[in-house]
């Protein structure tokens, strides 16, 4: 079932892991996010349940395969809008984030895609991150 905020913790636990593989933990996310610890702990039992995570008490948190490939392709959504908006629409830097977050949420894989291409593939996005490469 696909979900908003489900895509965003998913999308968390990616980029945090791509800083620190080791360490994410839920306190991580809850700052990340900037959402309460509960919320955390209810969500991240979910996403176990769902087969997106693998935790264990107070260890670190790890996506499995369903998991990683879901929040690499919202990774991958996000970062090519950001540079979508920045490059073709001329969004300045300080609205690019918000707005491309909005849009990883309802863009179809497709029409990530088609900006990649229109953008020639890029590789970075404007915040100095990895596109990921999806293909």
């Amino acid at each position: 079932m696909k979900s908003a905020s489900r895509e965003d913790y998913l999308r968390a636990i990616f980029c945090l892991n791509e800083e620190n593989p080791e360490t994410v933990k839920s306190i991580n996310i809850v700052k990340f996010l900037n959402v309460s610890k509960p919320a955390v702990s209810e969500m991240l039992n979910k996403l176990k349940n769902e087969g997106y995570i693998e935790k264990t008490p107070y260890s670190s948190i790890s996506l499995t395969d369903k998991g990683f490939k879901e929040a690499e392709n919202l990774t991958f959504k996000h970062r090519v809008a950001e540079l979508f908006l920045k490059e073709v629409l001329h969004f300045k830097d300080e609205e690019i984030h918000e707005e491309a977050h909005k849009l990883e949420h309802s863009m179809s894989d497709e029409v990530a895609k088609r900006m990649s291409d229109l953008l020639k593939n890029p590789k970075i996005c404007p915040c100095g991150h990895k596109i990921p490469n999806i293909n």
